[in-house]
């Protein structure tokens, strides 16, 4: 027990007083470890010591009254101090009392404290930032990104409020396609820097709570690594490290590729080696050789690789083109699509003998365990988590999370539907019908992902259009589960579609030809970062980039959307900031279409605000009545709007009535835009909430420091506590 204390203040045990704190929200359970103090000085000081040592399961349920007596305990706090009522042993148990409210783990909670860290891994809801390091940012002035320039730019990432990075690839390779033809696994392409960057990148990252994700290429190899390079001598211990194949003679006796199949990038995809006199596979470009992972040992050489950057601090794996790791052993032609006549289009046949075999599965779920075992043995709090990119059927995909029999694969088998299946021809009822799908299918137990784009397909401005990108990011960012970005989306980028032939470098592009390279090169989602209204964007000092800048660059640029009122940039924040609410971390979901022009999601939580995104996605300002959908509260509050909305955040909306027995919620959204709005038992919007937060911690802080120093002043190491 605390005892009497020299100025005569006494402190004791008051039942009745516990009982009454208990009828406002202080629950009785927590006697055992909680006690509640009572002065008859001041009956302010009462309440201070009651709620400093009150950790109370009830008030964690209501943070609108748990804010306000924190607060009011504060200022009872800083009273007594300025009157001298508190004793220097009072003063020193109140510095361990408000410091013990703000430690991690003991406190109660924060405004906007999720209170979910014992069942949401730190993977479940974040925001994956995809780099792609070559158009990030240039340091050294040669035109291409590099390693130092990605660090230059981590505390960009962290004032975002971003958590994870995935690069795309950075391991020593020829560049055919630009990393994704590795002739090194264990190695940093010189033109991006060096092991030590690298070092320095992860420190500098966890530094900054951002946790690191490599882009890890296991179908193949470059032709210059130097597996393929022993393969081609037969090398008794590479000599099957790749799909090797004797040709076939035609009727007229010439030499012919052993069957049908096709590279991706256009053509056979096979390519004779004149020293070794047969066929390899190559599902991508000739440069790029397929591994034979029905061979044991590159299995075995491949574990070898994640675990080397497993321990170089990595936190998981974005796996590439994962569902053409194995193909039919006979060696099948396969069928015909009907698709195209040209027998070099991949789309001239049907791919079931080279993608999507059962022992791709097999191999996910391997390497799922790998990475399991090594979080197992290095008990550090953080899961290694494994992305895994496959074009296929949802039924595959939902496969690679889990399979009928309970064995577990990817944590994230990429969800890429609103890439491939919604454009800017879709209805609401598009939108709803692709969300609803994947979240139908997914294995109870697992989280959804969504990813907007891509380094391989056209950017979000460019396949919605400009005015899309805020409703895009809105619905991205409120829907369940885990967002994947594609950098230069924050700010609504767009394709540069009019780089030359002469400057053009992608493969597939390449391999097309100059008259209709436009229609597949991935060049236009690839240019650099748009930093500042600078030179070549702010990317780099170079005289000419490896890709040209987007001549947009003057307008649409980073610095500029942070100076501005409103920009796409400060829409994404929010939105992210917005994100850290519980009902966004693990609130129950419903999606509806309203009309065939506008759709609504709604995130609840049980104790805590309902979060609305209604989004428009027609050309046509649409008058939406949203009774029905949100029933029952009298007004909503404008948490995050676009730049064209005709709203404000913070706006204040009430229901629309003619009589008093016909209220109603209408309101009017802009063509392409979206709003996010919140109602529940909270009355004001959650950015302001967060603005509260910091001020009762910044009120914490100072009450410590004054009581430290009065303590200090009085000779605080004497304090008696008979």
């Amino acid at each position: 027990m605390v005892g009497a204390v020299s100025d005569g203040v006494d402190f004791k045990w008051n039942v009745s007083l516990c009982k009454h704190l208990s009828s406002a929200g202080c629950s009785s359970t927590h006697s055992s470890r909680s006690f509640q103090l009572i002065t008859a000085a001041e009956s302010e000081a009462t309440y201070f010591f009651l709620f400093v040592f009150c950790d109370s399961g009830q008030l964690r349920k209501s943070r609108l009254k748990h804010s306000s007596m924190r607060l009011a305990a504060i200022v009872a706090g800083v009273k007594m101090f300025a009157a001298q009522q508190l004793n220097r042993a009072t003063q020193l148990i109140l510095i361990c009392s408000l410091l013990w409210i703000e430690a991690p783990g003991l406190s109660m909670s924060s405004l906007v404290s999720s209170q979910t860290e014992d069942f949401i891994d730190w993977w479940q809801h974040a925001v994956f930032y995809q780099i792609y390091p070559r158009s990030f940012k240039d340091s050294n002035g040669d035109g291409i990104g590099d390693l130092q320039g990605i660090i230059s730019k981590l505390p960009y990432l962290a004032e975002t409020g971003i958590t994870a990075t995935w690069l795309s690839p950075i391991f020593q390779s020829p560049m055919v396609d630009f990393g994704y033809d590795i002739s090194d696994y264990r190695a940093i392409q010189p033109e991006y820097g060096s092991m030590a960057d690298f070092d320095q990148l992860v420190h500098k990252a966890s530094s900054l709570g951002i946790k690191i994700i490599l882009d890890f290429v296991p179908n193949h190899s470059s032709d210059q690594h130097e597996w393929f390079k022993k393969s081609v001598a037969r090398d008794p211990v590479y000599e099957n490290f790749y799909v090797w194949a004797d040709g076939k003679k035609n009727e007229q006796g010439i030499l012919q590729p052993p069957n049908n199949w096709l590279s991706v990038f256009y053509g056979s995809a096979w390519e004779w080696n004149e020293q070794r006199q047969q066929y390899y596979l190559h599902q991508f470009t000739k440069e790029q050789p397929d591994l034979n992972y029905r061979n044991p040992a590159v299995v075995q050489a491949m574990d070898e690789v994640l675990l080397f950057w497993l321990n170089k601090g990595v936190a998981g794996f974005r796996i590439d083109a994962v569902n053409h790791l194995y193909e039919r052993e006979d060696l099948a032609d396969e069928p015909l699509s009907g698709k195209t006549a040209d027998p070099l289009s991949y789309e001239y046949t049907k791919h079931v003998h080279t993608k999507d075999l059962p022992e791709v599965l097999a191999m996910v779920q391997h390497w799922r365990q790998l990475l399991d075992d090594y979080s197992a043995k290095h008990p550090d709090g953080v899961t290694r988590i494994m992305m895994t990119e496959a074009y296929a059927d949802l039924h595959v995909l939902m496969d690679y999370y889990e399979t009928a029999d309970g064995v577990r694969g990817s944590q994230m088998p990429f969800n890429f539907h609103f890439i491939t299946d919604v454009d800017c021809d879709s209805d609401a009822r598009d939108f709803v019908y692709n969300v609803e799908k994947w979240l139908i299918y997914m294995p109870r137990g697992h989280a959804a992902n969504w990813v907007m784009g891509n380094h391989d397909n056209p950017r979000v401005a460019s396949r919605f259009g400009s005015a899309s990108v805020d409703a895009m990011n809105m619905l991205l960012l409120t829907l369940p589960g885990i967002a994947v970005t594609y950098n230069g989306e924050e700010l609504g980028m767009e394709d540069y579609r009019e780089i030359s032939w002469e400057d053009t470098v992608d493969p597939p592009a390449r391999n097309a030809g100059k008259k209709d390279y436009k229609k597949v090169s991935r060049d236009p989602e690839r240019t650099p970062f748009q930093w500042s209204n600078a030179s070549n964007a702010g990317f780099s000092t170079a005289a000419k980039t490896w890709l040209p800048v987007n001549p947009n660059y003057l307008g649409l640029n980073l610095a500029a959307q942070q100076e501005a009122a409103r920009s796409h940039y400060k829409v994404y924040k929010a939105l992210i900031e917005l994100r850290k609410l519980p009902t966004l971390r693990r609130g129950r979901f419903s999606i509806e279409p309203l009309s065939r022009a506008v759709f609504a999601l709604r995130r609840t939580l049980k104790d805590y605000e309902t979060i609305v995104t209604i989004i428009n996605v027609s050309a046509k300002e649409q008058l939406i009545n949203l009774t029905d959908f949100i029933n029952g509260p009298h007004k909503l509050i404008v948490e995050v709007a676009g730049v064209e909305s005709t709203y404000n955040p913070g706006d204040f909306l009430f229901m629309a009535s003619s009589h008093k027995s016909d209220k109603n919620w209408q309101l009017q959204l802009s063509p392409f835009t979206g709003l996010v709005l919140s109602h529940g038992p909270v009355g004001m919007s959650a950015q302001r909430r967060l603005l509260l937060k910091q001020i009762i911690k910044s009120f914490n802080v100072v009450l410590v420091a004054l009581l430290m120093y009065n303590l200090w002043r009085h000779k605080w190491t004497k304090v008696n506590f008979n």
